[in-house]
């Protein structure tokens, strides 16, 4: 047996005139609330309260170091060094309908307009109350885990660089994304049923780039869903069960399952320009299952909602043994990796591709950006060269074949932050 705790507080913070934190876009800011957001925390501790780890799921964009920040420092002045940087996990669930201006560096200030505090407050503050909760409400409880495959939820959103892929490494899937699903399930000594986490790889972006209304997306109604199930009679956001759908290896991978099609004609746009015959790529958008995106998020929700509880009731593999955690800082423009008995190469300083100027069938760039382009645009890198500066010759040959849109890792800008 293990304490297990549970814990679920709103973050939604300010939902008119803030900009949107997902698909990179200043125009696309909040203009109401669809559905509030909410951290939610589970504490699992040895018997004797020893060690013990603690995961958030919030629904935000994805965690900044900021925010991470902000949580220890209040967490230390309130437990002391209970809970601390190697034993804290915090997560995003990564809806694209959350309020931006959270991070410290530029290149999230661009698109966001800047710091909001509001915002950021709101956050820290959801994630600290909820662990607090957590932490108040431990008891004697057991773990149980069970892992299935959910359908017709998701698409590979790259494909066309998806198969640039080694054929021998794509020989070991059966598919182009990772359609199991796997659950946690928390269950007190008394029989009491705490909480559950799961853990699938799908976007949160069946509501689109056209969206202005804060939400939770597609996981979230998922988590909607469970709650409300759990918590009979209960408002949302209210009762003492807790239902995580937590964000994993979601990559590439798209709840838009129809695809991506031309809004004003109603043709396929599934090339590497994502491009319309009318219109271009503006008019590319893929498209979820329902009629509308708010009818597709509820789809998808649903979807895995309904998964979730098949796999939650059927739980019967218990976790057992000692617990642990660890934190490690890694400097990713500097690592050496080992190719074989010769070759040892390093990893570079960050910098982004034309092909991320291409955006996806998801949101769709502007221009003539191309994914997965292997060759550089003289325009655009003169416009680059002058605006921020060319890219050092050591970065070019260490991003090779990838043609160097912005070299993040070398701009300094605005009193030093880095990009």
């Amino acid at each position: 047996n293990y304490l297990l705790g549970v814990g679920r507080a709103d973050c939604t913070g300010p939902v008119a005139q803030v900009p949107l934190m997902g698909y990179a876009n200043p125009e696309q800011a909040a203009g109401g609330l669809l559905t509030r957001l909410y951290s939610r925390a589970f504490i699992v501790a040895d018997p004797d309260g020893s060690r013990r780890v603690v995961f958030v799921s919030a629904d935000i964009g994805m965690v900044s170091q900021r925010v991470r920040l902000q949580v220890l420092e209040r967490l230390k002045s309130k437990y002391g060094d209970l809970y601390r940087q190697d034993n804290v996990i915090l997560s995003g669930t990564h809806t694209h309908s959350g309020p931006a201006g959270y991070f410290q560096y530029t290149l999230f200030w661009i698109t966001s307009k800047g710091l909001i505090r509001p915002t950021l407050n709101s956050i820290v503050n959801g994630i600290v109350k909820s662990i607090d909760i957590a932490h108040e409400n431990m008891k004697r409880g057991r773990l149980f885990i069970n892992r299935g495959t959910v359908e017709n939820s998701q698409i590979n959103r790259s494909p066309f660089s998806y198969l640039a892929n080694p054929a021998s490494e794509r020989s070991r899937y059966s598919s182009n994304t990772d359609k199991e699903m796997v659950i946690l399930k928390m269950v007190g000594e008394d029989g009491q049923e705490l909480g559950l986490i799961s853990w699938f790889a799908v976007h949160p972006v069946s509501m689109n780039n056209t969206n202005h209304l804060v939400n939770s997306d597609n996981v979230g109604y998922a988590s909607y869903l469970f709650e409300q199930d759990q918590n009979k009679g209960m408002l949302p956001g209210e009762g003492s069960f807790v239902a995580a759908f937590a964000s994993s290896n979601l990559g590439d991978v798209s709840p838009n399952t129809r695809g991506p099609t031309c809004a004003n004609t109603g043709e396929s746009c599934d090339n590497p320009q994502s491009s319309c015959p009318v219109g271009g790529a503006a008019m590319c958008m893929a498209q979820g299952p329902g009629n509308d995106m708010f009818e597709s998020t509820r789809i998808i929700g649903q979807n895995i909602y309904s998964k979730a509880r098949e796999l939650y009731e059927t739980a019967s593999q218990e976790v057992r043994g000692p617990l642990s955690s660890a934190h490690q800082w890694v400097n990713m423009s500097d690592v050496s990796v080992e190719l074989n008995a010769t070759h040892t190469v390093k990893t570079c300083k960050p910098a982004l591709g034309h092909s991320f100027a291409a955006g996806t069938i998801d949101g769709v760039g502007a221009f003539n950006f191309t994914q997965g382009a292997v060759e550089g645009d003289p325009f655009w890198d003169q416009i680059r060269d002058q605006l921020l500066g060319e890219p050092s010759n050591e970065t070019k040959a260490c991003h090779k074949p990838k043609p160097i849109l912005f070299s993040t890792g070398e701009v300094r800008t605005h009193h030093c932050v880095p990009w």
